[in-house]
């Protein structure tokens, strides 16, 4: 019997997925097995950034190994169709205040242009009664991206 086989995306359909995207993965080096999580994320072409509260198994993990799986996923309702990426690279944690600053603002355009609900800023250890402008000016986060990408696996079903 033969394996129908999922094929892979183009570069610029998985650049478009993880564009189109504002929810991910992120698989860290566990203890003893792995640890996932859900992230907000935003991309600015190049680099995909995360907004991680400063507490948590997660900056255990991080400070441990940066080594990371990140999954960027879409379907439809139905799973007629799907796509995902999952790449594989490092997070490196970003300290320059001036960048730090402009991903900050990334995430409350996202916020803003998504429409996103407010309880969405509990995620990022804000109140939902926050306004998404204080992302900016308050430090309750680290700011990370992936880089060196080591690799990826992008693959489709449409």
């Amino acid at each position: 019997m033969d394996i129908t086989k999922i094929p892979p995306m183009e570069k610029e359909e998985y650049d478009r997925l993880i564009e189109d995207g504002y929810v991910c993965r992120i698989a860290f080096s566990g203890d003893s097995f792995p640890y996932i999580a859900p992230f907000l994320y935003v991309f600015d072409g190049r680099y995909m950034h995360f907004l991680p509260t400063k507490y948590g198994r997660k900056i255990d993990y991080f400070r441990k190994n940066p080594a990371v799986s990140v999954e960027v996923e879409n379907y439809a309702r139905d799973l007629s169709c799907f796509t995902f990426v999952s790449l594989q690279g490092y997070l490196e944690e970003i300290t320059d205040p001036e960048k730090k600053k402009e991903i900050r603002k990334g995430f409350v355009d996202l916020i803003r242009s998504r429409d996103l609900s407010a309880n969405i800023l509990s995620a990022l250890g804000f109140s939902p009664g926050d306004s998404p402008e204080t992302i900016v000016g308050q430090e309750k986060n680290l700011v990370w991206r992936l880089v060196r990408v080591k690799d990826i696996v992008a693959l489709k079903n449409e």
